[in-house]
């Protein structure tokens, strides 16, 4: 996939699939949109795949980044209009996710959440953590970075090299844009009212050791909000779940009838679907 360009972009793989559906990724925190590298090859089998990447200097809100997105994905659409669109979201991008459906429903057939960050006010350390971080100095703030990254992801599952890759986005955000992300994240506030208005079918991916944030509850509650969802509990993955060496995306999806060509029945309030 290309590099990031100066303004909000798909990556796209080399080889494009118009007639594939379309798969749209929203990335976590670190919003380079490289992390869905472990799942790339997977999913091309069967998606044509697109990644948001958000510029390092991005500091727009929730309205202005939900309307920017929508209309990349217009653009999308509108090159083959006729094929299904799924669309997923991971942490930061789950929370965006969620505010580009409400948007634009009728752009998706299909939404994948995975630990989305919507939980996060329960964890009010962690904006506190931003306010504090802004008097650190910039070396001093990249190094508690490094030192929280076992937070983010359950590392002995994550291989050496997605490791590396793991650690280089996270330093690659600039501290005044990562303060910028987690304030963001403190105000995101969707009613439930409005979130029972998406009633395509939606997968909740859910990893049980979460360190970050209370994944598992938080996908519990969605799916008791949504019409058509389902959970899937991950049952030994830590937030950053797509860069583990054992989640297959894409066999996930197959393995729960989350694929059009498959007879999907969802349910609100599902639960007790563990990771095969």
């Amino acid at each position: 996939m290309p590099g990031i360009r100066s303004h909000l972009v798909f990556l796209t793989p080399q080889q494009l699939q118009p007639n594939y559906p379309l798969f749209i990724f929203l990335p976590g925190m670190d919003g380079t949109g490289k992390l869905l590298r472990r799942q790339t090859a997977g999913l091309e089998a069967a998606f044509d795949v697109r990644s948001l990447a958000i510029p390092l200097d991005d500091l727009t809100g929730w309205d202005i980044l939900t309307e920017r997105v929508v209309a990349l994905v217009q653009e999308e659409v509108a090159k083959s209009s006729k094929r299904p669109v799924y669309l997923c979201g991971e942490s930061f991008g789950g929370c965006l996710a969620m505010k580009v459906a409400l948007h634009s429903p009728q752009l998706f057939d299909r939404i994948l959440l995975i630990n989305p960050a919507s939980s996060f006010t329960s964890r009010p350390w962690l904006t506190l953590g931003a306010q504090l971080g802004r008097w650190l100095p910039n070396l001093l703030f990249h190094l508690s970075s490094v030192s929280l990254m076992p937070l983010l992801g359950n590392m002995e599952r994550i291989s050496a090299a997605d490791r590396q890759a793991f650690y280089e986005a996270v330093q690659s955000v600039p501290q005044e844009t990562t303060i910028w992300r987690i304030l963001l994240l403190s105000e995101f506030q969707v009613s439930e009212a409005k979130l029972r208005q998406l009633t395509q079918p939606i997968l909740l991916l859910a990893s049980a050791a979460d360190r970050l944030l209370p994944s598992v509850e938080e996908a519990y509650r969605l799916a008791r909000i949504f019409p058509k969802a389902r959970v899937v509990v991950l049952p030994n993955s830590g937030h950053a779940c797509l860069l583990e060496a054992d989640v297959n995306l894409y066999q996930i999806m197959k393995a729960y009838r989350f694929l059009e060509d498959q007879d999907s029945v969802y349910h609100a309030q599902t639960c007790g679907a563990v990771q095969p």
